[in-house]
């Protein structure tokens, strides 16, 4: 029987990194099989047999899938190494396994953050868009008017260019400097308080509090806890997203 599986797979399997920057690693040319560079991303190889080796570090096929939700501090960042020196999310969690976040969380937001060594679990949570939507809770400075928020929730052009995707925005009261309700299906790099800049509102707290139906009750920040086996299978059911990256998309131009 062929045990051979993509790369990229065995690569996010044995929790070196998601599926996607395994494949962005075997482009740049840093996956070896058997000592032969690879770049292919169809490429496939058998763990058990092949000699993988990311960067020269020999990959290992970790026996346990991880599955964690942390609710992330602030001034911690969202990453598994930091050159600053920097708390890491994976300072936060006791696990023999290597693990990855599973998207990211700006270094001043806290709030829920998923960490796991399943590449097929990342990809369907990042993937997932309306079928696992975030919310988080933002306090601003200077409450935006109706008109403005309107303009936020169906979807602005940020200066950087990106057009957001309309989200849903509850007003939960406040004084001057207002609390809201923020729902998201799309995840862009420091969106929320884009978007509120944008109309005069800088952000002066940011937290997530759901991810999908896993919220952070009974979960204090800085603490951690397993997904249970039921969720992990409400997370794949939910998304219905198995399918390798590299099948969904064609691969670079040449």
């Amino acid at each position: 029987m062929d045990q051979r599986e993509r790369l990229q797979k065995i690569i996010s399997s044995a929790g070196v990194a998601s599926r996607r920057k395994a494949e962005l690693l075997i482009l740049q040319g840093r996956v070896t099989v058997n000592g032969s560079t690879v770049t292919q991303l169809g490429t496939r190889a058998d763990p058990s047999e092949d000699f993988i080796r990311v960067d020269g570090k020999r990959v290992e096929i970790s026996p346990r899938k991880i599955y964690i939700l942390l609710n992330k501090p602030r001034q911690v960042i969202s990453s598994v190494s930091d050159p600053q020196g920097r708390r890491k999310v994976t300072d936060l969690v006791k696990a023999k396994e290597k693990i990855f976040p599973v998207g990211r969380l700006d270094y001043n937001t806290e709030g829920l953050i998923l960490l796991t060594n399943d590449g097929d679990f990342s990809h369907a949570v990042a993937r997932a868009g309306r079928r696992m939507p975030k919310v988080y809770h933002v306090k601003v400075r200077s409450r935006p008017e109706e008109l403005k928020l309107n303009r936020l929730r169906k979807g602005i052009r940020l200066k950087s260019g990106i057009q957001l995707a309309p989200c849903r925005i509850t007003d939960l009261g406040g004084d001057r400097n207002g609390w809201y309700e923020v729902t998201l299906t799309q995840g862009k790099n420091r969106q929320i308080r884009e978007m509120f800049e944008a109309v005069g509102s800088p952000v002066q707290k940011l937290r997530r509090i759901k991810i999908g139906f896993l919220t952070g009750k009974d979960l204090p920040v800085g603490h951690c806890r397993h997904l249970t086996p039921g969720e992990v299978a409400q997370v794949f059911r939910v998304t219905k997203d198995r399918t390798p990256v590299s099948e969904k998309r064609p691969g670079p131009k040449g």
